[in-house]
């Protein structure tokens, strides 16, 4: 049985099938952001690019769990 992928990794396939774009575009994204703080990327992902709130937090928090 293979592994399931836990965490916000979990939403990365439906994310890039739903929004058309790879998870690397996203995560360039977001770093390239002026914005810095969690919750004020999840707003900017979603009314900016038309992401569902469960989709941009699992970017973001994965993303900026990167920097740590």
């Amino acid at each position: 049985m293979a592994d399931t992928v836990k965490g916000p990794a979990g939403y990365f396939p439906s994310i890039e099938k739903k929004y058309g774009r790879p998870i690397a575009e996203w995560k360039d994204l977001i770093r390239t952001s002026p914005l810095t703080k969690h919750m004020e990327l999840v707003a900017w992902l979603k009314t900016e690019h038309g992401l569902g709130h469960g989709h941009a937090n699992a970017l973001v928090a994965d993303t900026l769990a990167e920097r740590k």
